[in-house]
């Protein structure tokens, strides 16, 4: 009797293992089915939306080499007297450490009328957000220096964690062009000297005669080169006509030692800012700078370094 039970029991599992392997089958087959099924386009996971979109880059990829960005007959015009020494023309070049991304160049010349400084450079600017193209960058930091300059109408962007990484990685990239500006004349160390000198007061804008101020202090026929009286013509102000943003800064700043006369035009063609700083100091208080020349040989010599920036 227990072979036979036995058996029997064996013929009852059967049907009942057979069932088990068909569920469990037909529950991996829907398992594979599901899982080879095409996605959903329209369940925000297509193929394009892991793909980062990178800003276009700047036009420009070099720089030219700054002391020899300008012509010798521009140089003859902006720093006259120096025909006897052609060597002066040569220029001091600025420390870099890397000429692709910042280059510049400084001229100093004893004239009749005062010595004159002539300062250019070169910064090629690189965003390194890949949402943010190099001009919108260049921009950002062109608007930064005209606000800095109180140009009208400038407004100063506001500051996000990739333009303040932008903005130090520049200036550890770039060159110590901005130092080499410093003049050897007394109380001329750099552009920062010359805002701490606006902060005692000492700097007098167009227009604005204080009380130390030298045409204030001279006789009314004193034989000053101009009145120094604000215009449209010589004021602070944007530039057209020039890159595709630009800007004139005229300050006329007095001291113990002297006067001088600062033209400061900084332009940006793409991602490249050109600074040039075009300066008259003269020992006679009663003979001030003239702006009319100063920023006319300026404004030419932007002119030149826009074509020498596209050749």
């Amino acid at each position: 009797m227990q072979p036979a039970q036995r058996r029997a029991y064996g013929r009852r599992a059967t049907p009942a293992v057979a069932v088990l392997i068909t569920v469990l089958a037909a529950a991996g087959l829907g398992g594979c089915t599901g899982s080879d099924s095409p996605t959903d386009p329209d369940d925000g996971a297509s193929g394009d939306s892991g793909t980062a979109v990178s800003a276009e880059p700047g036009r420009y990829r070099t720089l030219p080499e700054a002391c020899g960005a300008v012509s010798r007959k521009t140089l003859q015009a902006l720093l006259p007297g120096a025909e006897q020494d052609d060597k002066v023309y040569d220029g001091q070049a600025a420390v870099t450490y890397d000429i692709d991304r910042r280059d510049g160049c400084r001229w100093k010349v004893e004239t009749a009328s005062g010595t004159r400084y002539l300062t250019i450079d070169f910064q090629r600017v690189v965003s390194y957000d890949p949402s943010v193209s190099d001009d919108d960058r260049a921009q950002e930091t062109y608007e930064k220096k005209a606000a800095a300059a109180d140009i009208p109408d400038a407004t100063s962007p506001p500051s996000s964690p990739s333009s303040s990484e932008s903005g130090s990685e520049s200036a550890g990239s770039g060159s110590s062009a901005s130092a080499s500006s410093s003049s050897d004349e007394p109380g001329k160390s750099s552009k920062g000297g010359k805002g701490d000198e606006a902060g005692k007061g000492d700097k007098t804008g167009e227009g604005d005669k204080s009380t130390d101020s030298p045409s204030a202090g001279a006789d009314a026929s004193g034989g000053s080169d101009e009145s120094d009286t604000a215009s449209e013509d010589t004021a602070p102000r944007r530039l057209d006509d020039l890159g595709d943003d630009a800007f004139l800064n005229d300050q006329l700043i007095t001291k113990d030692s002297g006067i001088h006369r600062d033209i400061t035009v900084v332009f940006r063609s793409s991602n490249v800012i050109a600074t040039i700083e075009y300066d008259q100091w003269t020992t006679d208080k009663k003979h001030i700078p003239s702006s009319q020349e100063l920023q006319e040989n300026a404004q030419d010599l932007a002119d030149e370094l826009t074509g020498r920036l596209n050749e």
